[in-house]
């Protein structure tokens, strides 16, 4: 129900992409129940999912382990079809699941084949990747110049740009310019930059950012929002709302212009990259 209201919120509101994903508990199923509550075809709304980790929490925030990754061929080839059973021809875009370097899976040519493949075979419209941890523009790299038999593999990558990680800004940039579509992620910083954020550690940045925001007339989850969207390289930025009320805040701060001195001061908030993604790792499952 709550998934339901929320979806109905960002229909209303313009909205027209919606990000699921394999690990995500029951998000598909509730995503293609909504859409077939409500008669919304795939004319009309992109569907974005993503493989490679297999939810395995039971639906306790306590649990031991969240989800389990693996970015094999046969893990794909199992995702995409749970998906597709769910989904089916709603199923946009398929990506994978927090690509990295170092997994590999950039560099297999069976998988990137396999990819392909079901682009081509009409399983899906398009390939992505999304990208987390302090390597994120190897993987991007390596994205950039995958192939198979001469076509660019992905369309899309989804990656981590807030006030505190903007660093991948430049090479979404290229991206942009090679075509392909740039959805950012994590743009409230996993609740660091909203008024949730009570860490002892982050007080002084929670302060700092408040005062840009009063100036504004705006809250911290807003004006982080429309930072990221204001650089033109984010086609899409995803919101994470768990609310109709934190969704609306979302849609108004979508339209929000922010001027030169503005901008620059949020930047002026940026941390290194390898203290951002240690911090993120210390965070607690939410």
């Amino acid at each position: 129900e709550r998934t339901a209201d929320v979806c109905d919120a960002a229909w209303t509101s313009g909205v027209r992409y919606f990000d699921a994903a394999r690990s995500y508990g029951r998000a598909e199923e509730f995503l293609a129940r909504w859409l077939a509550a409500r008669a919304i075809g795939p004319e009309t709304v992109t569907v974005g999912s993503k493989w490679g980790y297999r939810y395995t929490a039971g639906w306790s925030i306590d649990a031991a382990v969240h989800e389990e990754k693996e970015l094999s061929l046969g893990r794909f080839v199992t995702q995409l079809a749970e998906s597709r059973a769910l989904l089916g021809a709603q199923l946009d875009l398929y990506q994978i699941h927090s690509a990295t370097a170092e997994s590999g899976c950039l560099e297999d040519t069976r998988l990137l084949a396999a990819l392909v493949s079901a682009r081509r075979s009409g399983a899906c419209r398009a390939l992505g990747l999304s990208l987390s941890g302090p390597t994120s523009d190897r993987a991007l790299e390596l994205a950039l110049a995958a192939r198979v038999d001469g076509e660019r593999v992905f369309d899309t990558v989804q990656a981590t740009v807030n006030v505190l990680e903007p660093s991948l800004l430049p090479l979404l940039a290229t991206a942009s310019a090679e075509g392909l579509g740039v959805i950012a992620k994590e743009v409230h910083a996993n609740g660091r930059l909203t008024d949730a954020n009570a860490r002892p550690e982050d007080a002084a940045l929670v302060a700092r950012f408040r005062a840009i925001a009063a100036r504004e007339g705006a809250t911290i989850a807003d004006l982080a929002l429309a930072f990221v969207l204001a650089h033109p390289q984010i086609d899409v930025a995803l919101s994470g709302a768990a609310t109709t009320a934190q969704l609306a805040s979302h849609v108004a701060a979508a339209a929000r212009t922010l001027d030169a001195d503005t901008r620059a001061a949020l930047a002026a908030l940026d941390e290194p990259r390898e203290a951002y993604w240690q911090t993120r790792g210390r965070l607690p499952w939410s």
